[in-house]
């Protein structure tokens, strides 16, 4: 998830992702990730390098392993990353066990860059999952916390935020949606990427 409209910015370019981030028009992103039965070292890197793909974008404050070409039901989030005393969230196996309220706010995400739209989300979640030592969390979250868990659990589930906002509103951004297509077309195959 971006927290604003997701433009590319002067710090975007400064460091190398150690992944790419997957681009609209790839299968991967309407793929449903499978479970992790047991937590591994090569999953623990994978979240390291995921928070370090999402720190290397001016505007990210969450990932799923989805977006990185990983079928894993694995998320980062961190809402305050430029507060140094942030700590980011890890969550394995994310599953959202209740919802309230309604709210609507702009999103935008890494893998639809310079697309926004408004988006209705349940204001409060409360979340399960387990965190890199395989130890349950419960998590109550409001506000840009609770939106960028559903984003990312959407992820997981091979949702896209632009699933859920108006039809005239996505209608409105077909031209731009394959537009990425067929960019991301282009660098799979300029790069040899499959």
């Amino acid at each position: 998830m971006a927290e604003s409209p997701a433009q590319k910015t002067s710090t975007d370019s400064l460091f190398e992702a150690p992944l790419r981030i997957r681009i609209y028009g790839e299968p991967v992103l309407r793929q449903t990730a499978v479970p992790i039965s047991e937590i591994t070292d090569e999953d623990r890197q994978l979240a390291d390098d995921m928070l370090a793909t999402m720190y290397t974008r001016s505007n990210g404050i969450g990932l799923a392993a989805t977006q990185v070409g990983i079928l894993k039901r694995l998320i980062v989030i961190d809402v305050n990353r430029h507060d140094l005393d942030s700590n980011p969230l890890v969550l394995i196996n994310p599953e959202i066990q209740e919802k309230s309220g309604d709210t609507t706010m702009e999103e935008g995400c890494l893998s639809l860059p310079d697309i926004t739209g408004e988006v209705t989300r349940p204001e409060n979640v409360t979340v399960t999952a387990l965190d890199l030592d395989g130890e349950p969390l419960r998590i109550q979250a409001t506000d840009i916390l609770s939106r960028a868990i559903q984003h990312e659990v959407d992820h997981l589930n091979g949702i896209l935020f632009i699933d859920l906002i108006h039809p005239l509103q996505c209608k409105s951004l077909q031209r731009r949606l394959r537009r990425l297509q067929r960019e991301s077309r282009q660098f799979k195959s300029e790069n040899g990427l499959n």
